[in-house]
């Protein structure tokens, strides 16, 4: 009898062992799966992480940029899109002394190739890098016109007209804004520039927006801007000008290889290639660049 108990109580425990092994080997998966599970969660945790990205982006893109804006709230809501509008120049300037910048767009070639590597260097004079390289593209065009306050007092109805009695004072941007630097090829390509500045009739502003307000407010008699400017301020447009004036007006966007956010920056970019953005540009006046 103490023998069969015996074998009886080794049997049992047998079984026992061989059952708490079976159920760890069941377990096993389970731990490994829910493992799967925390790295999957993880990984849509980072996707959605808070991202600011820094624009620099020339001024006369304020009103269009505050608009999509909005709209990329929609599209990416972990991406807080913070703008510096200003000349491009500026901005240019900014960036080489260190400002946080992810994307530049300017309103010019120059200001974005003394940013390149890869741009010429009678341009890119200091050989300055910040072009994350293969982002940079063509994003927009736009229009130099001539603009007139409400009314148009003067009577001025063309740009020959400048170089006439008619005019009392031009407003024009600095030499070192883009738009000074198309207008003053205009005004050059006329043979008028010279006189004009003999004649004390022109007022400078720092960027595209000083002069826009300038001829609002009837300021100057006449204002050289961008035609989305002149829409935006609901000024009247008496003149364009055309590539016998002067170049076209190309606007360059790309990453700068400074960001921290390059990923996010690069999806921002693309996203204002797309047609729901073309939209918003177009209504007031861009064009996509070819």
């Amino acid at each position: 009898m103490k023998k069969l108990m015996a074998g009886l109580l080794v049997s049992a425990l047998a079984v026992s062992i061989l059952s708490c092994g079976s159920k760890q080997a069941e377990e096993i998966p389970a731990a490994e799966e829910t493992t799967g599970a925390e790295d999957t969660a993880a990984e849509e945790t980072a996707e959605t992480d808070p991202v600011t990205l820094n624009v620099f982006a020339a001024a006369s893109m304020t009103e269009t940029l505050t608009e999509i804006q909005e709209m990329y709230k929609e599209v990416a809501p972990n991406v807080t899109l913070v703008f510096n509008f200003d000349s491009s120049g500026t901005l240019k300037t900014q960036i080489q002394e260190g400002a946080d910048c992810d994307v530049f767009i300017s309103a010019a070639q120059k200001q974005m190739n003394q940013l390149d590597k890869d741009a010429d260097p009678e341009v890119n004079t200091e050989g300055l890098d910040f072009v994350l390289e293969g982002t940079r593209v063509n994003l927009l065009e736009n229009k130099v016109v001539l603009a007139v306050p409400d009314g148009n007092p003067k009577d001025i109805q063309n740009f020959e007209d400048l170089g006439t009695d008619k005019l009392s004072l031009l407003a024009l941007g600095n030499e070192d804004v883009p738009v000074g630097q198309y207008s003053t090829e205009i005004l050059t390509n006329l043979g008028i520039l010279d006189k004009l500045e003999a004649d004390g009739k022109i007022t400078y502003g720092s960027n595209v927006k000083e002069v826009t307000t300038q001829v609002s407010e009837a300021a100057a008699d006449a204002g050289i801007i961008y035609a989305t400017d002149a829409y935006s301020a609901g000024l009247t447009v008496v003149d364009q000008a055309g590539s016998d004036l002067c170049k076209q007006v190309i606007y360059p966007a790309a990453v700068l290889n400074i960001s921290e956010n390059q990923e996010a920056a690069k999806e921002f970019l693309a996203y204002l290639q797309t047609d729901d953005c073309m939209k918003v540009f177009e209504a007031v006046g861009f064009t996509a660049a070819e």
